[in-house]
């Protein structure tokens, strides 16, 4: 599919990986146009009900190719052509989407992370958002994810002051679910992955929507989307098979009908 995004499918897995580890997998416009393709593809492709999105070498993502320049578009282009759909795919794709970040992430390498439904990180990767060295404010959506997530005054600190999460502190401030040691991170990764497979994918995609959806609306349009969905999951074909099962004591076999 393309040599600087690879993608691979393992059974129901989808295994995409940010591949110019030489430099350290910054994004450049091409990259970018690589990443959206592969994530589409994912998202198509019915057989794929979990995606795992990595980088090879010894980071996940730098950021930006600062050497690579703007490439004809302003850095206002770049921002909503080339990384909002990007951004946008993870999060309105129905599957859950989990970054695997080792070694790094740092600005829109970062932004990327933080936008994937779950995030595990080797236990000596770190996370940075560096704007404030190069004059720069946070992008790629990080102002929203970092003030969501960590609450005004320490989204700021650790923004203006550029300062390296640790994988063990992002775990603790809910940036990241998980971390695993370095050598088995990617196992770690696709065996996570592999067991949310198992989940009935109508239920986890709906969880996704409304949960999605609660993060920028009120208490009544939640409750009300919830209801919505669980009107149209109640009696499908995964749910009886899930009421079935329960009561005979064995594991579900989830369709996605």
């Amino acid at each position: 599919m393309s040599e600087i995004v690879l993608y691979e499918q393992r059974d129901s897995l989808a295994l995409i990986t940010l591949n110019r580890p030489d430099a350290m997998n910054a994004f450049t416009s091409e990259m970018s146009a690589d990443l959206l393709a592969a994530l589409e593809k994912a998202n198509e492709e019915t057989s794929v009900r979990v995606v795992v999105l990595t980088g090879e070498g010894r980071s996940f993502s730098a950021g930006a190719d600062l050497k690579s320049g703007l490439v004809g578009r302003s850095v206002h282009g770049k921002l909503q052509y080339e990384y909002r759909p990007v951004l946008s795919a993870i999060a309105t794709m129905p599957k859950p989407v989990i970054a695997c970040v080792g070694g790094s992430a740092a600005g829109i390498g970062l932004s990327v992370a933080l936008q994937c439904d779950l995030l595990i990180m080797a236990e000596d990767a770190f996370l940075l958002s560096p704007f404030t060295t190069i004059s720069l404010v946070p992008d790629g959506g990080l102002n929203w994810q970092l003030v969501r997530q960590l609450g005004y005054r320490r989204a700021f600190q650790l923004s203006i002051e550029s300062e390296r999460i640790p994988a063990e502190q992002c775990v603790a401030l809910g940036l990241a679910n998980r971390a695993a040691p370095a050598e088995a991170l990617l196992d770690a990764a696709l065996d996570w992955a592999a067991s949310l497979a198992k989940r009935a994918p109508l239920s986890v995609a709906a969880t996704k929507k409304v949960m999605r959806h609660a993060m920028d609306h009120g208490f009544a349009s939640a409750y009300d989307l919830e209801a919505e969905v669980q009107q149209m999951l109640f009696r499908c074909e995964d749910n009886v098979e899930g009421v079935q099962a329960f009561f005979e004591k064995r594991e579900a076999n989830f369709k996605g009908r």
